[in-house]
């Protein structure tokens, strides 16, 4: 059990295989402030990328609440490295700023109040925002993105609020058919999702058929919401259809488990996940960003179990 103060006062915040050490040592990344004039809103990015002579494949990464474009950098390089150009967003209003700003005795309250309606929406329209820029960079003279980009494919992943927009842009329904689907996005990746409120997870999902990776934990609650708990979280993926789906659910696994901060919620931490978070979302986008057919038998076998040192409690899904 994480303790609500701990919680607070941390909030925003190896063994790496196939890709070598010395290949993520080599990536680089830099980090843009583009502004969306229609919004006058800035959308700040961080960029991995490592030396490539054509365009790389793109994904994107949003942050949970709290966060920053600076979490889950196990991932973007771990991605780079294997030629990915990766673009992790910050979403202001439900970023860092939102719990630096106040006392500590406020900070749940300023936490709730951000996972608002609003900035599920503000999360969207950044999203969109950050493909048309990256789509004008891939074509400026001079700029250190030109060129670099392959933006025909692209992965849309992230973590808790993260993995929300990430769910939000891969099409799910809300009441009256409403949806916000980023149809520019080919496949998406979501850790520790849940399937939202106003309607049933079935009728909400159940129409998406693009390819869909889950990931959670048999402990995976959420710190600001006692009805999230790590039974709806697997709710996602048993709504999905069939089709380029698959799910992890590892046995003891917290919310915490997929994030990279340091300190106290590393305590717990079992060395074996973050190295299989890589290798199968790695896998995962090489066979749909990638039209990798060997990595899609992988991914549609029990290899990951043995590959990445899984635990006979942990859980491997595909339909």
């Amino acid at each position: 059990m994480i303790c609500k103060t701990c919680f607070l006062s941390l909030v925003c915040f190896a063994l790496a295989f196939p890709v070598s050490a010395a290949e993520q040592s080599s990536v680089k990344h830099l980090d843009f402030e583009p502004r969306d004039t229609e919004r006058d809103r800035v959308v700040p990015v961080r960029v991995y990328f490592s030396k490539v002579k054509s365009p790389q494949p793109v994904v994107l990464f949003s942050h949970g609440l709290g966060g920053s474009r600076e979490n889950n950098s196990y991932l973007g390089t771990y991605w780079a490295a294997a030629g990915y150009v990766c673009v992790f967003m910050q979403h202001a209003g439900s970023d860092r700023e939102v719990w630096r700003a106040v006392k500590l005795s406020d900070r749940m309250s300023a936490l709730k109040n951000a996972a608002s309606g609003k900035s599920t929406l503000d999360r969207m329209q950044d999203v969109s925002f950050v493909i048309d820029q990256l789509e004008k960079w891939n074509q400026e003279k001079g700029h250190p993105l030109q060129g670099k980009m392959d933006l025909e494919h692209i992965g849309m992943s992230g973590h808790s609020f993260g993995a929300v927009t990430t769910l939000d842009v891969s099409g799910r329904k809300y009441p009256f058919g409403k949806s916000f689907a980023e149809e520019r996005i080919d496949a998406f990746f979501a850790m520790s999702p849940q399937p939202g409120k106003g309607m049933s997870a079935s009728r909400a999902l159940g129409h998406i058929t693009a390819p869909f990776l889950c990931m959670t934990g048999t402990k995976d609650d959420s710190p600001i919401n006692k009805r999230v708990t790590p039974e709806t979280r697997r709710e996602v993926y048993t709504a999905l259809p069939a089709g380029d789906k698959y799910e992890l659910v590892f046995d003891g696994g917290h919310h915490f488990t997929f994030g990279d901060s340091k300190g106290f919620r590393t305590r717990g931490r079992d060395p074996d996940h973050h190295p299989a978070i890589q290798k199968i979302s790695l896998n995962f986008w090489d066979a749909y960003l990638r039209d990798d057919k060997s990595k899609r038998q992988w991914l549609q076998s029990k290899k990951p179990l043995t590959d990445c040192k899984l635990k006979a409690t942990d859980v491997w899904l595909w339909k």
